[in-house]
């Protein structure tokens, strides 16, 4: 194994709190950017050839692999509502094209490679408000109006990166993640079923057979899922399972409804395909942006600062999420680069005419977990029983842990080329075969599991539990039931507004509700709770060391119970369980705390 590389640390302000430093030194131009480079830059090389030793091979191959469905799957589920809602203006090429061309570039020229990156359900809910906008004026080009609306956030996105405003992403609590993990959960689950209701336009037996194909692939992929965990479960099916049972799902109920005889003959629709590596329309893949007249070109400005504000959000958390706590990541984050970055993305897809990418909330720390090795330890008296093996002398408690994630650039280019790949016209007829209810099912089966570990959903059933059914270690027993319910209501009443927004033409400006709540956080809650109230429910976003380095945080800045960062008497968060892979292949569940980021997403 070759040695660690040293990474760059800025010891003129090391031993300065981070208040402390003016703004001078904070927004000083390219700050955040250099830093991120150098402190990366000698890791590099390794990013590569750690993916090709023999103990990783396998775990970067099944990642790729399992990846490569779960990025393409939600992507072009995303597509069937932004086509029929944007008059076919997006098709299968741009949104494979919107998901290979940053799966490449991050790859190569991203500080953090772990982060994935691609089409986002929120850009679909932007385009097709967009769409709704403009159309409604003559003389204005859709795409053209895109194009600059791209443009303008792709300067945004870089005039950010320069002066450090990742910096901020230090302030991002639970409270607004976990809201927002919420709403995003709840808006996948709508659109699966707005396209179940669209399969009823051709007749009502068709639709309800849509309806029952979406219904048992989400029913029989989650509880094959749920199987996968339990302890019973041999280690080799478990493997199996969490590699393969997404895509082995996707596989089967694709071929389902070409069973012959009546399903075969049934009218189901299938997912539109066009010819390969061309635009879905009549157009060139450039768009004369240029010919759009002055005063769009300025009305776009606003659509393209909102639109920044989304990606400013969305697409750090994803990258916080797949750096998290519970994940052995070793290696130094990168916010500023990787944001200059998303914004030449940006740039390229206006000008193309294709969905911008964004971080992906589900599939950035599923990333993660693919990666993650795992081993069996024994744990001590004080410790969850999550494993019992036999031993010579009676039976011994085991835990699963993370010893390493293996941390490489290989699994992240895989996804892109696979992703560009399936232009070519064979993987396209493939793609015109599957159902459109598939994708519905997709929809609605990511979106639950969002809805399923999200905090919000836990601590509201935690408010309706008797409390001699609460483990007496929850750390949520020494908070008022009052306080709860009233930090919950919070929570709920902006949940509420952005669904609520998001049905309206003013969609667009959903995410500064979201933006709205960080100093809320900070300027009226303290006034509402206690110092170690706060420090119960609402934890930091940034709590890792080596992302904090990147955005100038420390914990002690960022949460205000002081003891929590010393550890003193601080009870421990309720441990979960879920799989991942072992040193040997094999799979097992683990335990970790609920520290981080825990029901944002996740796309099992």
């Amino acid at each position: 194994m070759t040695s660690t590389p040293r990474t760059f640390v800025d010891e003129k302000h090391a031993d300065q709190r981070w208040h402390e430093r003016s703004w001078a030194y904070q927004l000083r131009p390219f700050r955040g950017m250099l830093h991120d480079v150098r402190r990366r830059l000698p890791w590099y090389l390794s990013d590569w050839t750690t993916a090709f030793h023999k103990a990783n091979l396998y775990r970067v191959l099944a990642a790729s692999l399992r990846m490569f469905f779960l990025n393409l799957a939600p992507a072009v589920s995303y597509l069937l509502d932004m086509n029929r809602r944007t008059g076919g203006t997006y098709g299968i090429n741009e949104v494979l094209l919107a998901s290979a061309l940053p799966l490449v570039v991050f790859s190569i020229f991203s500080v953090q490679p772990l982060t994935i990156v691609g089409v986002t359900g929120l850009i679909n809910l932007f385009n097709y408000t967009n769409y709704d906008i403009v159309t409604r004026y003559e003389g204005v080009d859709y795409l053209q109006f895109q194009a600059w609306m791209l443009i303008w956030a792709a300067i945004f996105h870089i005039l950010g990166a320069i002066f450090n405003f990742c910096d901020f992403t230090r302030f991002i609590t639970d409270m607004t993640s976990t809201t927002f993990g919420l709403y995003v959960g709840v808006i996948y689950i709508q659109k699966g079923i707005e396209l179940l209701v669209f399969e009823f336009s051709s007749s009502a037996v068709d639709g309800w057979l849509a309806v029952l194909v979406a219904v048992l692939f989400t029913v029989i992929v989650y509880l094959v899922e749920r199987a996968g965990q339990a302890s019973p479960v041999p280690f080799w099916l478990r493997k199996f399972i969490w590699d393969y049972g997404f895509i082995c799902g996707i596989i089967f109920f694709a071929g389902f409804v070409h069973i012959p005889g009546h399903l075969k003959d049934a009218n189901l629709s299938k997912l539109p395909i066009t010819k390969a590596f061309f635009p879905s329309t009549e157009r060139s893949w450039v768009v004369p942006f240029w010919e759009l007249s002055g005063k769009w070109v300025a009305v776009a400005i606003p659509f393209g600062f909102l639109l920044t504000l989304l990606f400013y959000f969305d697409h750090n958390v994803s990258s916080l999420m797949a750096q998290a706590r519970h994940f052995p990541v070793e290696r130094p984050a990168g916010f500023h680069w990787d944001f200059f970055l998303l914004g030449i993305t940006t740039l390229v897809s206006g000008i193309l005419g294709l969905p911008a990418p964004n971080g992906l909330v589900p599939q950035a720390p599923v990333h993660t977990e693919s990666l993650s090795v795992m081993k069996l330890v024994q744990v001590d008296g004080e410790e969850r029983e999550i494993h019992t093996t036999t031993s010579g002398t009676g039976p011994t408690q085991m835990k699963v842990v993370r010893t390493r994630v293996v941390e490489q650039r290989v699994s992240h280019l895989v996804m892109g080329l696979l992703t560009l790949g399936t232009m070519t016209r064979p993987l396209l007829v493939v793609l015109g075969l599957m159902p459109r209810a598939l994708f519905a099912g997709i929809f609605i089966l990511v979106g639950w599991a969002s809805i399923e570990g999200n905090p919000i959903i836990h601590n509201s059933l935690f408010l309706l539990r008797e409390r001699r059914t609460v483990s007496l270690d929850h750390p949520l027993l020494s908070v008022p039931k009052k306080q709860i319910a009233k930090f919950l209501s919070a929570q709920w009443f902006v949940f509420g507004a952005s669904v609520a927004i998001s049905q309206t033409v003013a969609a667009i400006g959903f995410p500064l509700i979201f933006i709205a709540l960080i100093p809320v956080r900070y300027a009226l809650l303290p006034r509402w709770f206690t110092e170690r109230e706060l420090a119960l429910l609402d934890a930091p976003t940034a709590n890792a060391p080596d992302v904090l380095q990147s955005i100038g945080g420390e914990l002690l800045e960022i949460n205000t119970d002081r003891k929590l960062r010393s550890g003193d008497a601080t009870p421990k968060a309720p441990a979960d369980v879920e799989v991942v892979a072992m040193e040997d292949g094999s799979m097992a569940p683990v335990v970790h705390s609920e520290d981080v980021v825990a029901g944002v997403g996740s796309a099992r």
